[in-house]
């Protein structure tokens, strides 16, 4: 009889720590920002770059804030950080990028995403860093997907010509050529990058190849692989080939990085590159497609 109860006791403390794990499991969604920064660094309430903070943006949304202007190797960690509070233990994580938030989460998972990471508790002090949660650790972390708008990981020939303020140590990063030879575009740690490409484009944006949003061309915001840009178009442009949907080559026989697929593509001509303040632009596409899908 006292081994039946034991049994039992050991049988109920068992099934309460499971309960007690998968209540504590938890989604987030996580915003990185691009060039200009703007919300407090630390802060993953502060959604300033975007918009609104009341405004939906999928499960638990946290603003990963970095300064937008400092090199993407020192501001990274800003980044690790998030990733180590909100995606490690029973967390899991959908990841939102603008510009070159595209260039600092592909270079994360190129270069940290196989890395032993310590599982945290999803509680951030004010420098956005959480402690650990039960002193085990894991490799890489738990994310879902990342949804790209605009996203700059093949640079910008706005930086290559000297459009941006060539002070700016980001805006040496996001040159073509610096750019796609930062990291290895293929290596995501198996994470899938999903592509917005905008094509809402000016005059002054001539010096940028064949469509684009302003302040990226196809070739970045549909991740296409390569050493340099090349002009892709709509296929209403019968002047530079098609960007393809989906991860199949380009017409030309231009391809994609691996892990990226294009699920967006501006045949309308409608999305510009900027939030403006409310979450409009190509962001608004990809935050309806968060609502919709980070729950």
């Amino acid at each position: 009889m006292m081994k039946f109860k034991r049994l039992l006791i050991s049988l109920f403390l068992l099934g309460s720590t499971l309960l007690a794990n998968i209540a504590s499991a938890e989604n987030y969604t996580l915003w990185v920002n691009g060039r200009g920064g703007g919300g407090v660094i630390g802060n993953y309430a502060s959604f300033t770059y975007w918009g609104p903070a009341s405004t939906a943006a999928g499960v638990n949304k946290k603003a990963v804030n970095w300064d937008g202007y400092n090199s993407i190797a020192s501001q990274n960690g800003k980044i690790r950080d998030a990733l180590d509070c909100f995606c490690t233990g029973n967390n899991w994580c959908y990841i939102a990028t603008h510009s070159a938030g595209d260039l600092m989460m592909g270079y994360t998972l190129a270069n940290y995403g196989s890395s032993s990471r310590m599982k945290k508790n999803a509680v951030a002090n004010s420098s956005g860093q959480c402690s650990n949660s039960d002193g085990t650790a894991q490799t890489g972390w738990n994310i879902k997907w990342v949804r790209a708008a605009s996203g700059a990981g093949g640079g910008s020939e706005l930086s290559d010509a000297g459009s941006w303020a060539l002070s700016e140590p980001l805006v040496k990063d996001l040159k073509t050529t610096t750019a796609r030879a930062m990291y290895n575009h293929n290596s995501t740690a198996n994470v899938w990058f999903y592509m917005y490409a905008g094509a809402k484009g000016t005059v002054y944006s001539g010096i940028l190849p064949g469509q684009d949003d302003e302040a990226v061309s196809y070739h970045s915001t549909g991740g296409v692989a390569g050493s340099a840009g090349r002009s892709l178009c709509n296929p209403s442009d019968w002047l530079c080939n098609d960007l393809t949907m989906g991860t199949a080559a380009n017409e030309g026989g231009s391809t994609k990085w691996a892990y990226h697929s294009v699920v967006f593509r501006d045949d309308n001509e409608t999305y510009n590159h900027y939030a403006s303040g409310n979450w409009l632009g190509i962001i608004s596409v990809v935050r309806t497609a968060v609502v919709n899908s980070a729950l």
